[in-house]
């Protein structure tokens, strides 16, 4: 019941945080151009600092280096399991909405959302398994969800995935951890200082990006559809499987809660870059951001 009760909490904070983001927008406190100068902060900068500082933090765990690995794996095989049946779920909406949907369940909000979360509930141990399990998400991402919108350049996708700041940044961690390399206490201040910025920050750039849409979308039925799937019906299967297997319950809450984010901000960014249907896709992130801040805690009191 505690761990509800603190989700809960959580979820208001960050539900207060994104209204106030969404505030900022509609008064121009915060404009489209800066609300682009945030999110490259976030992702160039304060993700790879909380990542950073995760597996700098000396945690510890039965079988680390295992569960790791494990998480590698589970993730991957989440993703295998969105990329082969995401289509066949949505195959009965317009090709311009189920590419989205399909697209929106391959790449969850698993950063902005996902890590502060985890972070909540596990510390840094839960930051650590979220940057192991985001690196399938990464490649997902730049392939086949980008292939929903456009021919993909696999040159191009794996020198983007190879020099992502936030796999840059675990790999820079893995090192950390392994070798405990003597840093200068300013160095491992300012990078623990940036960590903090990182839920904030991140609903702030959520608002400013949910403040595009009406109120009215939040009745779509195809948005809904999509949302139940999404935050609900996935990550309950993963959580039954899993449960199944005896995976470690720090893993398995990682896994379920990674399984249970929103659609990602890339759905609406790619959709319209690559002439997707844009606007449905800010209607699908508005309604699974909106929902999950009801989901997710019902997902932490299960597991």
């Amino acid at each position: 019941m505690e761990s509800v009760i603190k989700m809960v909490n959580l979820q208001l904070v960050l539900l207060s945080i994104l209204v106030i983001g969404i505030i900022c927008s509609r008064l121009k406190i915060v404009s489209k151009e800066g609300q682009e100068s945030l999110s490259n902060l976030l992702l160039n900068l304060v993700l790879p600092c909380n990542i950073i500082a995760s597996f700098s933090s000396h945690v510890e765990s039965d079988n680390m280096a295992r569960n790791l690995v494990l998480a590698l794996v589970i993730s991957a095989i989440i993703q295998v399991l969105a990329v082969a049946f995401g289509g066949k779920l949505f195959k009965k909406f317009p090709k311009n909405e189920k590419d989205v949907m399909h697209y929106g369940l391959i790449c969850s909000n698993s950063s902005f959302i996902g890590m502060p979360v985890a972070e909540n509930i596990y510390g840094s141990l839960g930051v650590v398994y979220v940057s192991m399990f985001q690196l399938p998400i990464r490649i997902t991402m730049w392939t086949s969800g980008l292939a929903l919108f456009t021919k993909v350049d696999r040159k191009s996708a794996i020198k983007t995935i190879l020099v992502h700041p936030c796999i840059v940044s675990m790999a820079i961690g893995i090192i950390i951890m392994i070798f405990s390399p003597p840093l200068p206490g300013f160095v491992t201040s300012t990078i623990d200082y940036l960590s903090k910025c990182t839920i904030p920050l991140s609903m702030l750039i959520i608002g400013c990006i949910l403040s595009e849409c009406s109120i009215k979308e939040i009745f779509d039925r195809s948005a809904v559809y999509f949302s139940v799937i999404r935050l609900v019906i996935f990550p309950l299967v993963i959580f039954v499987i899993l449960k199944v297997l005896g995976v470690d319950d720090v893993l398995l809450g990682v896994s379920v809660i990674m399984s249970g984010m929103p659609a990602g901000s890339t759905t609406v960014i790619l959709a319209d870059k690559y002439d997707g249907d844009g606007h449905y896709a800010s209607k699908v992130m508005f309604v699974s951001t909106l929902l999950s801040m009801l989901t997710i805690p019902l997902l932490c009191a299960i597991i």
